[in-house]
């Protein structure tokens, strides 16, 4: 799929697509770890969630901005005065981005401090795409931020650390946010353990058994699962 293939659902109304457009391509060619495919499939879940005004669109990891784009791009398509994404990451990197990993990028560790940091790279792809008037950058620990967060949002992506605690905390965390009729959107699950790590796809099936979300199979593509809120009630 292309930045002009619109996946159903994600078809910008007359007069959007042009600027929808050009974030989405803005979005494929940031670096990431969200192949096109996937890419589209979250566009078009946000903007179905968007569309729906119930509240902003929050991504939990958002590393150099590639699904940060994705997001701000379906805000564009439906063109609403109100909701933004919220960019949740304390842009110091997960483990599997850490020096010694396969992922680990050298050219964003920060000399002065020795540590990752690509808050700098994430904020030149948000204003080289013109999307800073759609997206609020939330720098800090996603648990914390969600321990201290009272808005219900419309989508909440969780692609954050990989690792049991920082999933399992990210999950956690912000899946109570969700409004009913929302959206959880998950990357990186993966049913068969040699395609991936078992955190995300726990944190997956946990959701689905706790009867507090259906998923919605038809919006997920690949790695990413798709579940909509069914009941508000939160233990």
């Amino acid at each position: 799929m292309t930045a002009t293939d619109f996946p159903a659902g994600g078809q910008p109304p007359d007069g959007h697509a042009e600027r929808s457009a050009a974030l989405l391509g803005a979005a494929l060619t940031t670096r990431g770890f969200l192949p096109d495919d996937e890419a589209m499939a979250l566009y078009a879940v946000a903007v179905r969630a968007a569309a729906s005004a119930c509240g902003p669109l929050v991504e939990i990891g958002a590393y150099l901005g590639r699904s940060t784009l994705c997001l701000a791009a379906a805000l564009a398509a439906v063109d609403t005065a109100g909701p933004v994404v919220y960019s949740v990451d304390h842009h110091h990197g997960s483990e599997e981005m850490q020096a010694g990993w396969p992922d680990h990028d050298p050219s964003l560790v920060d000399p002065g401090t020795g540590r990752m940091d690509s808050l700098a790279a994430w904020r030149e792809a948000i204003e080289r795409a013109g999307a800073e008037d759609l997206v609020v950058a939330v720098v800090g620990d996603s648990a914390r931020v969600a321990a201290n967060w009272s808005t219900r949002a419309a989508l909440v992506f969780v692609d954050g650390g990989h690792g049991a605690v920082p999933c399992w905390a990210d999950y956690r965390g912000w899946a109570r946010h969700v409004v009913v009729g929302g959206f959880l959107v998950f990357h990186d699950v993966f049913a068969d353990p040699t395609q991936g790590g078992r955190p995300p796809y726990e944190c997956y099936l946990d959701a689905l058994g706790s009867g507090r979300f259906t998923e919605d199979a038809a919006a997920g593509w690949g790695s990413l699962r798709v579940l909509v809120r069914t009941s508000l009630p939160w233990g």
